[in-house]
């Protein structure tokens, strides 16, 4: 598995709402996928709504997320 840094927005009646998350997937892909899926859970936002703007291959050193370091086995 690899870890991925995914940023966008997706659409908040009030406002565009930005976002950055780490993730592990194995390709882009399934990272684009796992994102939309996981943000429209638990905002309750259609995948339409969400607008993935850049999606980045993270170094292991370089992960904060300890989920996402015990998924790549770093």
């Amino acid at each position: 598995m690899k870890a991925f840094l995914v940023t966008g927005h997706f659409a908040d009646p009030r406002k565009e709402q930005p976002f950055s998350i780490e993730m592990a997937a194995e390709d882009e892909a399934a990272v684009r996928e796992k994102t939309l899926s996981t943000i429209g859970s638990r905002h309750k936002m259609k995948r339409w709504q969400i607008t993935i703007t850049d999606v980045k291959e993270l170094p292991a050193d370089q992960v904060t997320d300890h989920l996402v370091k015990y998924q790549i086995g770093a």
